[in-house]
């Protein structure tokens, strides 16, 4: 099963994009030659994150993600801890999150 999350022309080539995401929020963004789609959930305390210098920050306490690993790299959040990549497949003009394939 998919479900479209956005058009490939509306990703930015710089930064993210927030899209809804069934009562929730995704960033979008390029990642290389990769596009990627990451819960907007810090790992502190469920806070939103803000695309700021290539990096994903929490908006309330400031915990640093990688963009391309998730992996968190300074703050509050657990030492080891990596935000959410969901499942995505480009299909034509559009990015798909996909499940159950």
């Amino acid at each position: 099963m998919k479900h479209e999350l956005i058009k490939i022309d509306d990703i930015p080539t710089t930064g993210s994009v927030v899209v809804p995401f069934f009562g929730r929020e995704l960033h979008v963004y390029r990642a290389g030659e990769r596009i990627r789609a990451i819960a907007n959930t810090c790992l502190h305390f469920g806070g939103p994150l803000e695309c700021r210098e290539g990096k994903l920050v929490c908006a309330w306490h400031g915990a640093h993600f990688d963009m391309a690993t998730g992996e968190r790299e300074s703050g509050p959040a657990p030492r080891d801890s990596k935000l959410m990549f969901l499942s995505t497949r480009v299909e034509g003009d559009a990015l798909y999150y996909v499940w159950g394939d």
